[in-house]
């Protein structure tokens, strides 16, 4: 993707995001600008969603295809740690790595990084996820799949396979 002027700085920029992430460019909109001119805090959470439903959607589990498969990502926990503003003429790349999740990825967890232009990170947020069946509305495991599109998706440096206490 380019973005105007500032394209042959920013595709070479790129090189100072980890390879193992899937990442993509954020236009900071003006409708998620706050009084304080930076970007709102709610804005950040968007960005997040937006980066995961394209990453989902990229690896093959489009909307579609989780409706075919009556299945669906919900979230436990979802938090940002913020580091630096960012402002409107800020350009922003958002990534996507999983940091956590049992062997059959029904339940994961995965964090984005916010880097600026100059590779600086802005923000982090870090959130806890499983599946849910659409149809029964309750936890589910994924078939082989969405199991596999996760197997492939990028891990973090520090990612560990968690093992879930049975009741």
């Amino acid at each position: 993707m380019k973005f105007g002027r500032n394209a042959k700085r920013l595709e070479s920029d790129f090189n100072k995001y980890p390879l193992n992430t899937f990442s993509l460019p954020i236009q900071v909109r003006w409708s998620d600008i706050d009084q304080n001119r930076h970007l709102r805090h709610s804005a950040y959470y968007d960005y997040g969603a937006t980066v995961r439903i394209d990453g989902f959607s990229q690896h093959g589990l489009t909307n579609l295809k989780f409706e075919e498969l009556r299945i669906g990502p919900i979230l436990f926990r979802e938090e940002a740690l913020f580091k630096r503003e960012i402002k409107f003429e800020d350009r922003v790349t958002v990534d996507l790595a999983v940091t956590k999740a049992t062997p059959d990825f029904s339940r994961w967890s995965v964090h984005h990084h916010f880097y600026k232009e100059d590779g600086t990170i802005a923000a982090i947020i870090n959130l806890d996820g499983a599946w849910m069946d659409i149809l029964a509305r309750k936890l589910a495991v994924p078939d082989a799949f969405i199991q596999s599109v996760f197997d492939d998706f990028p891990k973090s440096s520090d990612f560990e396979q968690i093992i879930l206490k049975k009741k």
